[in-house]
């Protein structure tokens, strides 16, 4: 595939949950839906627009999934750049977001996040003492995909506390059970000392 100019960064029609997962599922390595679209999974409801899909891999990963997807032009994500990856190239070590282009369509179809855990373990990436069991923080919809548990995809939204963020927040509270809460309030407690969101948890 030959190399080109990348689109324009706001080109998004970003598959449905249920698409990405019709794509990927015969990998058989751990992946999950993150951010905003987990949260809506966990829920059972699309509750807002959402305008891209992100998704989780191991960044060992990374060339199992890019062949399944051997039709689409990868791009490294960082600082703001935009960079199209060559066919024989992994995204450098500090490259943790990398977006999924259909050239046929000129859109971006999905966001793939890379992770360092392993099959057995989820590891926060921006503290890697916070850790977890996958099977404890990856849950599966009754028609197979697979997405983060809501405390983490909170744990990663109290950085930025963006209006979508603080709806998110505001709408999963409410339903999220003890052991949920006190993980994540510790957590936060961790990475946040002084954040709002610990008064309601």
């Amino acid at each position: 595939m030959s190399e080109a100019s990348p689109i324009p960064h706001d080109a998004w029609c970003a598959w449905h949950p249920q698409e990405l997962a019709r794509r990927v599922s015969g990998v058989g390595r751990p992946w999950c839906v993150v951010g905003g679209w987990a949260l809506d999974l966990w829920h059972g409801a699309e509750t807002r627009p959402h305008e891209d899909i992100e998704f989780t891999v191991l960044r060992e990963d990374f060339a199992l999934f890019r062949q399944v997807l051997a039709d689409f032009r990868f791009h490294a994500v960082g600082d703001g750049q935009v960079r199209p990856l060559r066919a024989d190239e992994a995204p450098p070590s500090d490259i943790a977001q990398v977006w999924c282009e259909d050239v046929a369509a000129g859109c971006w179809r999905a966001d793939m996040m890379l992770e360092d855990g392993t099959p057995e373990t989820w590891i926060y990436k921006r503290d890697p003492s916070i850790r977890r069991l996958r099977t404890e923080m990856v849950q599966v919809t009754n028609d197979g995909i697979f997405y983060l548990a809501p405390e983490a995809v909170l744990l990663f939204k109290a950085k930025y506390r963006r209006e979508k963020d603080e709806a998110d927040f505001a709408r999963a509270v409410p339903m999220l059970g003890k052991d949920r809460r006190r993980w994540l309030k510790a957590c936060i407690a961790k990475a946040h000392p002084d954040h709002v969101w610990l008064a309601a948890l």
